[in-house]
C-alpha cells in the first residue's frame, strides 16, 4: 500500500506560502545546488503528485513551460487534482481530475500500485488531508524565514496529533528538510 506524503514549505514560523507574505520568494530564490538537487531527487521519488485546484491552476500555467531544474520531474510523474468543479485538466501532462469524496479517493490511490503519493498544495488541501487523518508521513521544509503573517500550514484540531521525528537534513542555504511519521505508526 502505498504511503501519502504531506510535502510542504513553510516559514520558520509555520506559515505557508499561500499568502503574499514573502515565503514563496524566499523558496523560489535559494541558491544552494545541493538543496536542488536534494529535491529533485525527492521528487522523483513520487508515484504521483496531489493537489487541489487552486493549486493545479498554478503550477499548470508555470510548469510546463519552465526551465526550473525540477520541472521536468514535474511534468512527467503523474498528477491528481482534487476538484468538483473541474471538468478537464488538459493544461499540465499527465494529471487526472479526482472528484469524488476526498477520503474515498484516497483510498483508492493508496490501493494502487507503484511509488508513495505527495500531497503538495495549498493549505486548504493540506487542512482537509490532515483533518481525514490521511497522512502517512509530513515532509516540511523549512525556509530560513520568519514572516509574522499568512497562513498556517496546520488547521485547528479536536485532539493533538503526535508524530515522530524520522529524518531531518539541513542544507547550506538555512533550510531544513523535517520528516515526521504519526506516533503509532
Amino acid at each position: 500500500m502505498r504511503k501519502l506524503i504531506l510535502g510542504f514549505y513553510v516559514s520558520l514560523d509555520g506559515k505557508s506560502a499561500d499568502a503574499d507574505n514573502g515565503i514563496r520568494d524566499v523558496m523560489m530564490n535559494i541558491d544552494d545546488p545541493k538543496q536542488e538537487e536534494y529535491f529533485v531527487s525527492r521528487l522523483w521519488e513520487a508515484g504521483a503528485f496531489l493537489m487541489g485546484r487552486n493549486t493545479y491552476e498554478i503550477m499548470a500555467g508555470y510548469w510546463p513551460t519552465s526551465d526550473h531544474p525540477s520541472a521536468k520531474a514535474m511534468n512527467d510523474i503523474p498528477k491528481v487534482v482534487f476538484s468538483r468543479t473541474l471538468t478537464s485538466a488538459d493544461e499540465w501532462p499527465e494529471t487526472r481530475i479526482a472528484g469524488g469524496d476526498t477520503a474515498e479517493e484516497i483510498a483508492k490511490l493508496k490501493a494502487e500500485p507503484g511509488k508513495d503519493l505527495v500531497a503538495a498544495g495549498g493549505t486548504r488541501f493540506m487542512h482537509s488531508l490532515i483533518r481525514l487523518g490521511v497522512v502517512d508521513e509530513y515532509r516540511l521544509w523549512v525556509l530560513p524565514a520568519v514572516t509574522g503573517r499568512g497562513a498556517p500550514l496546520f488547521p485547528e484540531l479536536d485532539q493533538a496529533v503526535k508524530l515522530r521525528l524520522v529524518k531531518s537534513t539541513a542544507f547550506p542555504s538555512g533550510t531544513l528538510e523535517l520528516v515526521y511519521r504519526p506516533a503509532d505508526t
